[in-house]
This record gives C-alpha cells, sequence and structure tokens, in this order.
C-alpha cells in the first residue's frame, strides 16, 4: 500500500518532472558536445516538447482533488488552472527568448533550462498546501530569474536589475518566512488547511499569529508590486530582456496571486479584529491603481510604461481579492481574480511579444516614436498591437474588458462600491497612455533614422494568435468564466 501511495503521488507530480527531465536534456547535448551550442530551434522543440508533455499530465490531473506527499500538495481546480496558465505563458516566452538577441546566444540553452525549472517552482508553489513548501517553490522560481536576468548579453542595465531584484526579493523572502514562522509557532502546523481553520479564531485572539499573518501578505503584495511595495518593477523590467519581462510580468504574478486566493479562504478579512487590516489592503488597492496610472501617463520608454501598468492591474485584482475574503459572494471575488489572470496573461505577453519584435539589439529601449508609422509598414502587427492595448485598457468586446468587469460586478456584490468607482477611474486614466502608442502606429509619421527591423517567423505567429485569442475569448467570455468558477468551487 506505501508504494502504491508513493507511485500516486509520483504521477501527480509529473508535471514538474517532465519539465525538468527535458530541462535537462539540451544541457546535456551541450555538455557532449565540448560545450558548443546545438541549434537553437532544436533546444526550442525539446522545451516545446516538455511543455506539451506537462500539460497533458496537468489536464489529466486537474480537479481530481487529491493530495500527495502526506498532503503537502494539493491538486485541484484552482492548481490546476494556474499550471496550464503557467505552462501556456512558457511557451510563448520561450518562443520570444528563442527569436530575441538578448538571449538566443552561445547560452539560449542555460536559458531554456533556467525558464523550465522557473515553472518547476511555480507548479510547485501553485501546488503547495503547505506554507514550508510555498516557501521552497517561491525560492526556486526567484533563483531561477535572478540568473536569467543576470544572463542577458545586455552589459549594464540588466545586471543592475538582477542586483535589484535579487536584494528586494531576498528582502520580501525573508519577510514572508518570519511570518510563517509566527504562524507555525501559534498553529502548530503550516499546512494551509490547519492554518485557515485556525484563523478566523487566532486572528481574534492572538497578536502573534496576526503578525505572522500580515507579513506573509506582505511578502506575497511584494511579488505582485502592490503599493508601496511595487518600486521594484519598472526598473527590473526595463533592464531584463524583453521575452523575460514578459513571462516576468505574467507568470509571476499569475502563480502569486494564485497563493494569494488561497490565502483568502481562510475568510480571515471577515474577522472583526482584521478590518483595520481589510481598511488598509482596500486603501492600497487604490493607491496601486493611482500610483500605477499616474507613473505610466509620464514614461517615454514603452517597457517602463507597461511596467506601471501592470503595477495598476495588481491594484484592479487586490479589489478582486479583498471581495473573496469579506465572506458573503466570496465566489464572485475569487473567480473574478481568475478569470483576470487568465485575461491579463494573454494581453500582456503578446503585447511585450509585440516589442521584443521590434528590438534590433539587445540594448533597445523602445519609445513612442520607434512605433511611428507602424501601421503603414507592418500593418498586421499594428493590429495586433492595437486590439492587446485596447483589451488592457479594457475596452469591450475585448477579454480585457470582461476580466474588470467580473472583478469590479464582484465588489459591487460584496459593497465595496466605492473600490470599484476608483477602478473605473483608473481605468479612465489608463486610456490615455494605451492610446497614445496606437496614435503614434497609424497617426504619425515615421521618424528618420528609425529601428530597422525584420520580423520573426514563429514570434510573430505568437503574438498574432495572442491577439486573436484576445478577441475570441472577449466574445466567448461566459464559457471560459465558468470553467474558472467551477476551478475555484472547491476551494471557496
Amino acid at each position: 500500500m506505501e508504494i502504491q501511495f508513493k507511485l500516486v503521488d509520483f504521477l501527480l507530480v509529473s508535471p514538474a518532472v517532465a519539465l525538468f527531465i527535458f530541462s535537462c536534456i539540451p544541457l546535456l547535448i551541450k555538455v557532449l558536445r565540448g560545450n558548443v551550442e546545438q541549434n537553437s530551434f532544436a533546444t526550442l522543440i525539446w522545451g516545446y516538447m516538455g511543455i506539451i508533455i506537462a500539460a497533458g499530465l496537468t489536464v489529466a490531473t486537474m480537479g481530481s482533488n487529491r493530495t500527495a506527499f502526506e498532503g503537502a500538495l494539493v491538486f485541484d481546480g484552482l492548481s490546476g488552472f494556474t499550471g496550464l496558465v503557467l505552462l501556456f505563458v512558457a511557451a510563448v516566452s520561450l518562443t520570444f527568448a528563442r527569436d530575441s538577441e538578448s538571449t538566443n546566444d552561445k547560452q539560449f540553452t542555460e536559458n531554456m533550462f533556467l525558464m523550465l525549472n522557473c515553472v518547476v517552482g511555480m507548479l510547485t508553489m501553485a501546488w503547495a498546501n503547505d506554507l514550508i513548501v510555498v516557501f521552497v517553490g517561491l525560492e526556486l522560481f526567484s533563483l531561477c530569474l535572478y540568473m536569467m536576468i543576470a544572463l542577458s548579453l545586455e552589459q549594464r542595465t540588466s545586471k543592475e536589475a538582477a542586483f535589484k531584484y535579487f536584494i528586494l526579493g531576498s528582502f520580501a523572502s525573508a519577510l514572508m518566512l518570519y511570518g510563517i514562522s509566527f504562524i507555525y509557532g501559534t498553529v502548530g502546523s503550516t499546512y494551509l488547511p490547519d492554518m485557515i481553520s485556525a484563523a478566523p479564531n487566532l486572528l481574534a485572539t492572538n497578536r502573534l499569529f496576526l503578525f505572522g499573518f500580515v507579513l506573509l501578505l506582505v511578502g506575497v503584495c511584494f511579488k505582485v508590486a502592490i503599493f508601496p511595495f511595487h518600486a521594484w518593477a519598472p526598473d527590473v523590467y526595463q533592464g531584463s530582456p524583453t521575452p523575460l519581462t514578459s513571462f516576468m510580468a505574467t507568470a509571476v504574478k499569475a502563480v502569486s496571486l494564485a497563493f494569494f486566493l488561497r490565502l483568502v479562504a481562510s475568510q480571515a478579512f471577515s474577522v472583526e479584529r482584521f478590518w483595520p487590516f481589510v481598511d488598509v489592503l482596500q486603501w492600497l488597492a487604490v493607491l496601486t491603481i493611482l500610483v500605477g496610472n499616474v507613473g505610466a501617463f509620464r514614461q517615454k520608454s514603452l517597457k517602463r510604461m507597461m511596467a506601471y501598468s501592470s503595477i495598476a492591474h495588481s491594484g484592479y485584482v487586490l479589489i478582486g481579492l479583498i471581495a473573496a475574503g469579506i465572506g458573503g459572494a466570496s465566489m464572485l471575488g475569487a473567480g473574478g481574480v481568475m478569470f483576470y489572470i487568465f485575461s491579463y496573461s494573454i494581453m500582456t505577453i503578446g503585447a511585450f511579444g509585440v516589442l521584443h519584435l521590434l528590438e534590433t539589439r539587445a540594448d533597445s529601449d523602445l519609445t513612442f516614436e520607434d512605433l511611428r508609422g507602424l501601421g503603414r509598414d507592418k500593418p498586421w502587427l499594428a493590429l495586433a498591437m492595437t486590439i492587446l492595448l485596447l483589451s488592457l485598457t479594457g475596452i469591450p468586446p475585448t477579454l480585457g474588458f470582461w476580466g474588470k468587469f467580473f472583478i469590479f460586478s464582484a465588489a459591487v456584490k460584496q459593497g465595496l462600491v466605492w473600490l470599484a468607482i476608483w477602478g473605473v477611474v483608473g481605468s479612465i486614466i489608463s486610456v490615455y497612455y494605451y492610446l497614445r502608442p496606437i496614435v503614434a502606429m497609424y497617426m504619425e509619421e515615421p521618424t528618420a533614422g528609425r529601428y530597422t527591423f525584420e520580423l520573426r517567423p514563429l514570434s510573430y505567429f505568437a503574438v498574432l494568435f495572442l491577439a486573436l485569442l484576445t478577441m475570441a475569448f472577449g466574445l466567448a467570455s461566459e464559457p471560459v468564466y465558468q470553467a474558472v468558477l467551477a476551478s475555484v468551487s472547491k476551494v471557496f
């Protein structure tokens, strides 16, 4: 019986095992070739094979509602849906990395190895049913990200970004671990079910548990760039290779928000003693929306503009998280958050993909001027960028509109009308900086000496496909939303 139990555990974690094995194969080939890089397309195929097999295994175990390794990992609809989003993002990011000047050189094999193992850490965090396992997964994908940023061919800003991310990320991890120690000291367990069942009572009676829970939330807020823990994002996003920026802006945020959703499933926000912190979180959501949108308003660099807009989107999602954590119609808030993770990942990685296609050097830092005349020179690429930006703005009938609609409607249903109003105000502010690139592409003449670029077929197809998904899922949002609700139904 014990051997059978271990075999079942292995089968449940097989997506991570498949990713690790296929990430090692190109590395082994390179070693056997005397440290000579094989054809990058062959390396990419190995990566695709690992991701496809991992996705199939994830679908096979999705919704099984089983645990593994003495309950340390849980495989339910939430972890399965998050895992599929992570694998999709990894496949697209790997495509961009293969076509990028910054990452496709003599170390593309190493980049592919680190990216797939980064996803292994993210899957571990998505599956985690224990706070220690959460920390292990968090550190695994964080260390891979630090190294990938530093491996960029660009020698100045990438090293600065890696160092900043490492220092601030280590500080946030230390806060999380400190909070976990307080939770363990008061609950006597690091298992999430034990913490969730004890949270309502301990939050009302035990200050040490309250302190630990708040520190845990602070650590997660750093990972998703909630104000005032957002300052690292613009510098790190700008200094990183654009394919890696797209990966960080989507995958890291997706897995961190999924874990945040598990924390609010404790209904801690409905405990009377926690209400002052809920008020603080509501104001942090408002300030995050304002800081992100106003910051993006002032940028000339497209990557920094996207970084600040990513901060604003974290504020929108925080509204949904608060709605999911205060009881009542929490299911709507949880469904809105997961739908937003799905829609945001598609829109954002597509927009960064367009920037990646326009870059010709490892140290390229595109501005709005570099988009001038793109609608005439590359009409399909400009159309894709237009759809993605309109979706990020929240213009119907795109996917982004429905993402905001589900979150704001959940907030209104929970009595958080003022938060929904601030979300709408933030969306109105974002119209300006999201329309600036569209105006440049269609209504301005190209400047002399503008970058000349060659389109990379795989990345070009990926961007067009993402734009098509944005419209298609926007027009057929109801089936997607019902699937999302089913994925979170067992948690809430």
